[in-house]
């Protein structure tokens, strides 16, 4: 949630007045969120997480989001009752069906955020990737995570465009 994640990216767009508005301040769950559980991987490479029990947290805050995408794509597009989401809370992870009511009540109102966080995260991974790939050596880790964080919240289609300027930017 803190640096580099949420509120850290929503801050920094915030203070950004050379966005505009609906930049700085509305919210494309796929481009928010995306970031949210791609920066969560940064503390692999920012060594954070050497000792495994700090490991063994980031596993399993990635169990709960692969759970939260079966029961968001359950109740939308199979028809899953609530019932049946918090009983796949249940059964999975062992939690009280109390623990979890809110978790698929979230979903049940909120149709498609789990899919969009997933989504996002993929695009900006494969954006890095893209990056890497094409500037070789001239890729660089805070550079490219500029790129993304500080072109303020934006569809995919236009993140890949932001980071196709730091590329090109970097190969002159």
């Amino acid at each position: 949630e803190g640096a580099p994640g949420h509120h850290f990216q929503i801050s920094l767009a915030r203070e950004n007045e050379d966005l505009p508005s609906f930049m700085r301040y509305g919210g494309k769950t796929s481009y928010v969120e995306g970031w949210a559980l791609y920066s969560e991987t940064l503390g692999y490479e920012m060594g954070f997480f050497d000792d495994p029990w700090n490991r063994y947290g980031t596993l399993q805050d990635e169990q709960l989001r692969a759970m939260r995408l079966v029961v968001d794509t359950g109740l939308h597009a199979k028809g899953w009752s609530r019932a049946q989401a918090v009983n796949f809370f249940v059964e999975r992870n062992g939690s009280k069906p109390a623990e979890v009511e809110s978790e698929v009540d979230r979903y049940c109102s909120w149709p498609g955020q789990a899919t969009g966080y997933k989504l996002g995260h993929s695009r900006i991974v494969d954006q890095r990737a893209r990056a890497e790939t094409t500037m070789g050596a001239a890729y660089d880790f805070k550079a490219f995570n500029d790129a993304v964080v500080l072109g303020g919240n934006v569809p995919m289609d236009v993140l890949e465009k932001n980071v196709g300027r730091y590329i090109a930017s970097a190969q002159g």
